[in-house]
């Protein structure tokens, strides 16, 4: 088995899977924009199986985001635009490009990358700090990516502690919206809080998306270990009291802190 021979089959496969009269019926009719979300969401799934170190998973979930590369090249190849080896080729090509020290014979010069890639983003016009930022990104990643450009023309916080005031003042203007309760203006302070806590993860040296993962997976664990101990006495947590929920809360949290290592 060869990486060329079994990347010649997927996309040998695709091919037959889009086959206006023997392929798949749903294969068929996707177009780029149809089957992108799934990117995304293949995506995440690879790094949930890296953050379990799930060395099982792993090639199977690569295996899915590899298949969504395939699936838009075959699509632009039947449109006539671009095909797989025009992918791989530009690909290649950037890679060399960034690494003159590897490739070429020039020192390494730590601040070549984004050079490269500001001179790339100026051939396509896209001009500023801020050019190349896909809106399209989670807009958690998008919040650290915009402050981290920002940063690099000095426009940025001098300390950590600087940014909590910034949380504090953000937060106490949340708090002035509430008597109107202004959907449109709650929305605007809400997202200049989660703005300013993504840059607060960014200084700190965190990743704001891996951050807020954590916090997910940990309420999960102790939301889930409230219901089984209610669920072992025959009750639920629908039928509790705020304040019963509460010390259970406080139980679970004991608990799963009591079961981690020392």
């Amino acid at each position: 088995m060869s990486a060329a021979s079994e990347l010649d089959r997927l996309i040998s496969i695709m091919v037959r899977l889009r086959d206006p009269e023997t392929g798949c019926p749903w294969d068929k009719v996707q177009t780029h924009a149809t089957i992108a979300p799934f990117a995304i969401e293949e995506a995440y799934e690879v790094m949930d199986a890296i953050a379990r170190n799930d060395d099982q998973a792993l090639p199977d979930e690569l295996g899915d985001l590899l298949l969504q590369v395939v699936y838009q090249a075959r699509i632009g190849e039947e449109e006539g635009r671009f095909d797989f080896a025009t992918i791989a080729k530009t690909i290649a090509d950037k890679m060399v490009r960034r690494h003159p020290h590897v490739f070429g014979d020039a020192a390494l010069d730590p601040d070549l990358w984004e050079r490269n890639k500001a001179a790339e983003r100026a051939s396509k016009s896209e001009y500023g700090a801020l050019a190349g930022i896909a809106p399209a990104l989670p807009a958690l990643i998008r919040a650290e990516k915009i402050g981290k450009r920002a940063s690099r023309v000095g426009f940025d916080w001098g300390t950590p502690e600087e940014v909590i005031d910034k949380i504090g003042e953000e937060l106490e203007e949340v708090r002035a919206e509430l008597p109107e309760a202004s959907r449109d203006r709650l929305e605007d302070e809400i997202g200049d809080v989660l703005f300013t806590v993504a840059n607060l993860a960014r200084k700190l040296g965190l990743d704001p998306e891996a951050c807020l993962r954590r916090g997910n997976d940990k309420f999960t664990r102790r939301f889930q270990a409230m219901e089984h101990n209610l669920a072992r006495t025959g009750k639920s947590l629908a039928d509790q009291k705020l304040e019963t929920m509460e010390a259970l809360w406080q139980q679970v949290k004991r608990e799963l802190a009591a079961e981690q290592p020392s």
